[in-house]
């Protein structure tokens, strides 16, 4: 502290994938600015693509996140299905949803019981947490495990699957070898029930704001691999209307592009606009599980989306039964997908929100342009103003406890920084 002026400096923050930083700087007791600054060097996977066959674009953007893989292989082979004029007969695309019931689940419950948990019962870390509650962090690990697994019997591997292609898959797995996971998933639904409870009952700031919610729709189901984009403010269009209403920007602090919706501004996806938008879908034990955790069919306060998050995991269990307990395996394991100049769109759930693709290729398939549109990216503009929220509204706390409810706060968004740059270093400058 020196001539009136006070600064906190934290050089990562911990607990998120990538790296960014942030500044907040008051000045005569009120807030001056707030800058989110997402300073992770770009990494280029559009250019990458470029020149590339269009049965590469899932294995190529699968690389740009080892947490959600699917939510990439998915958004690009949709697009690239459709550029072709191809639809995925019904037993492959209950595949690619049930591959990506196992993302939402390793995915959700990492954030929930890993990263997120300790903001709100004062530990460090999950090492931290271990050692009082070893019970709920075991709990947590298997059933990570258990959506890796689900990745892997249809995948090929946890991590970057293999077994992913455009018009569905190299090779579509028994009934038997999904059976044989459904005693695991069986306990995995109550599991997520109990880790709904358990996040429940921890002490929530007062804060809520009146989003407006962005995510896909798709009658008759809660929205995964597949569906249109819709919006609490109205909007209601096709995947690839995406670009005629929703602008990105650069902002010199970040290299990630803020993104905005036309005649609206700053928007969220996620947890909270899938559940909000979405709520009629659940399913009946999810939805059971909200109400048991107090949960009304919306929630804006963001501190809450861990407890729609472990929701959603309910969901996500359940679901993944449900579809095994229907599954038949189909006699061919893909669809023949013929290159034709054009552009494709494609736009799925990710864990984190809506992650939108666009493609233009000739007709040997060569990619000669490509747009990705990660979830964290469309959040960067909203979380920048939940942060302007929660500081005013805190501002008489010292500075170590105004630091951590920042990370809190973005913690909230389970932000994906190495996605959203194609975080934190904290400062705080009281003058």
């Amino acid at each position: 502290m020196s001539d009136g002026t006070r600064e906190i400096r934290t050089d990562y923050l911990a607990r998120v994938e990538g790296e960014g930083a942030m500044l907040v700087r008051v000045r005569d007791g009120a807030l001056e600015e707030v800058q989110f600054k997402i300073f992770e060097p770009p990494r280029f996977f559009e250019a990458l693509l470029r020149g590339r066959h269009f049965t590469e674009a899932p294995d190529i953007t699968a690389r740009i996140c080892g947490i959600c893989p699917i939510a990439y292989m998915a958004s690009s082979a949709a697009a690239m299905e459709q550029v072709c004029g191809v639809e995925l007969p019904a037993q492959l695309q209950a595949l690619r949803r049930l591959i990506y019931c196992g993302e939402w689940i390793e995915s959700h419950v990492l954030h929930v019981a890993m990263l997120h948990a300790p903001d709100f019962l004062g530990y460090d870390g999950a090492i931290e947490l271990a050692r009082d509650r070893r019970d709920l962090v075991e709990i947590a690990l298997r059933l990570k495990k258990l959506g890796n697994e689900l990745m892997r019997v249809i995948g090929g591997r946890e991590v970057h699957p293999i077994n992913f292609r455009v018009g569905g898959f190299y090779r579509a797995p028994t009934a038997a070898e999904l059976r044989a996971l459904v005693p695991e998933l069986e306990w995995a639904r109550d599991a997520a029930r109990e880790l709904t409870r358990w996040t429940a009952g921890f002490d929530f700031p007062d804060y809520e704001r009146d989003y407006a919610f962005v995510s896909l729709r798709s009658p008759g189901e809660y929205p995964i691999e597949r569906g249109r984009i819709v919006s609490s403010t109205g909007l209601d269009i096709s995947v690839d209307g995406y670009e005629e209403h929703f602008t990105e920007n650069h902002v010199e602090r970040s290299n990630a592009l803020h993104s905005t919706l036309e005649g609206v501004g700053a928007y969220l996806v996620g947890p909270l606009a899938r559940y909000a938008l979405n709520y009629e879908e659940l399913s009946d034990v999810a939805k059971e599980a909200a109400a048991e955790a107090g949960l009304g069919p919306v929630c804006r306060n963001p501190f809450r989306s861990i407890v729609v998050r472990a929701v959603e995991t309910v969901y996500a269990a359940g679901e993944a039964l449900r579809i095994i307990g229907e599954y038949e395996r189909p006699d061919v394991p893909a669809v023949t997908c013929v290159p034709r100049a054009g552009s494709g769109y494609g736009c799925t759930e990710a864990p984190r929100g809506i992650c939108w693709h666009r493609y233009r290729i000739d007709d040997e398939g060569t990619i000669l342009d490509a747009k990705i549109v990660p979830p964290t990216s469309q959040n960067q503009k909203t979380i920048e103003e939940d942060l302007v929220g929660v500081v005013s509204g805190a501002l008489e706390l010292p500075d170590e406890e105004l630091a951590h409810r920042c990370e809190q706060t973005i913690r909230n968004y389970d932000p994906c920084i190495s996605c959203a740059t194609h975080f934190l270093r904290f400062e705080v400058e009281r003058l």
